[in-house]
């Protein structure tokens, strides 16, 4: 064994005693500066191993960085041993109790899912109950069942995303109401919040996914006068007593008749302003008394059972109440709009 590869074996003998030794980070930095420092044993170990004779420098060489690797080893051994406290408090790494704490902080809800509880939560005080369905659906359950005609734009591959196999990503929650109503009888009366999907450009208005809640109340002698009472208790319930509503005909091929959902504004209230574009009224929600063919779909017998159906964008009211003017912006994950919640 050359006197090159006994010093380095000595040397890492003495350096295994130092760190064994080590009570503190401060001598355990100095043990560091005397092996690993500018002027430390490597660093004279490196310049001694440039005299070593040509045919020794192959296994002084492996000598010298073995044991540097197996310092550095035992040096992150000892240093992570006392971080972890296993030294005595009395060597002088005591805390400082002096210092104030660390404030954890709590993440809090998006407003998407805040909209959803506070709607679901209206709507439980007034008997019905939450549903849910698959987002993967079959053509029936999305569109046949719902009486949509198969000339409907929204059968379109343009505006639907279809699967390979024929299925498609649901692009309402109505099929969760198809689905509720195959297995139970009436009377019925579910909300379904969840998520959809539609082919549309993404702007400050649109966007590829999106929230709905419908709701489906059916049973002996539903009217139309029950849907409206529904609607206005829900609406002063989300935006506040003085709310008002107002249904305007309109058309959906699973409702009949059919109508817009409009909240007075709650920003103007009903004075007419920018929100409202000097309206006085928001568009909420389609809704309608549900149509005889979708209860005859599903075995109902549309003489003995008559329901109600209506359905709206969370992200909607979400900008509402809010008054967030881009819909982009509650899927960006920005924490500094987040954290307004």
């Amino acid at each position: 064994m050359s006197s090159f590869i006994a010093s380095i074996n000595e040397k890492m003998a003495e350096a295994e005693r130092d760190l064994a030794s080590a009570s503190d980070s401060a001598s355990l930095e100095e043990i560091r500066i005397k092996y690993l420092g500018r002027n430390g044993f490597f660093s004279r170990a490196a310049d001694d191993l440039k005299l070593v004779p040509k045919e020794e420098k192959p296994d002084a060489g492996r000598s010298f960085n073995t044991a540097r690797k197996k310092f550095q080893e035992l040096f992150d051994s000892a240093l992570e041993s006392l971080k972890g406290g296993s030294k005595s408090p009395s060597s002088g790494e005591r805390p400082d109790l002096t210092l104030p704490g660390r404030k954890r902080k709590f993440g809090a809800k998006h407003p998407i899912s805040r909209v959803i509880e506070d709607c679901a939560a209206i709507f439980r005080r007034l008997g019905f109950i939450v549903a849910d369905g698959p987002e993967i659906e079959t053509v029936f359950h999305n569109f046949d069942a719902l009486n949509t005609p198969l000339h409907h734009p929204s059968r379109d591959p343009q505006d639907t995303f279809y699967l390979p196999d024929g299925r498609l990503l649901r692009t309402q929650t109505s099929p969760v109401q198809i689905r509720v109503m195959q297995k139970q009888s009436p009377p019925v009366r579910i909300v379904a919040p969840g998520r959809c999907f539609r082919r549309d450009t993404p702007d400050a208005t649109h966007s590829l996914n999106f929230h709905q809640i419908e709701g489906l109340y059916v049973d002996a002698g539903v009217s139309m006068a029950d849907l409206k009472s529904t609607l206005l208790f829900f609406a002063r319930e989300l935006v506040g007593p003085d709310a008002d509503v107002r249904l305007r005909p309109h058309f959906f091929p699973f409702t009949e008749p059919s109508v817009e959902y409009d909240f007075s504004c709650i920003m103007c209230r009903g004075k007419g302003c920018r929100i409202c574009k000097n309206s006085g009224w928001l568009e909420i929600s389609g809704a309608g008394m549900v149509n005889p063919a979708v209860l005859a779909n599903v075995g109902y017998d549309p003489e003995e059972y008559s329901g109600f159906a209506f359905g709206m964008g969370i992200e909607r009211i979400a900008m509402i109440r809010y008054a967030i003017n881009d819909i982009r912006i509650l899927y960006e994950n920005d924490l500094r709009f987040l954290e307004q919640f």
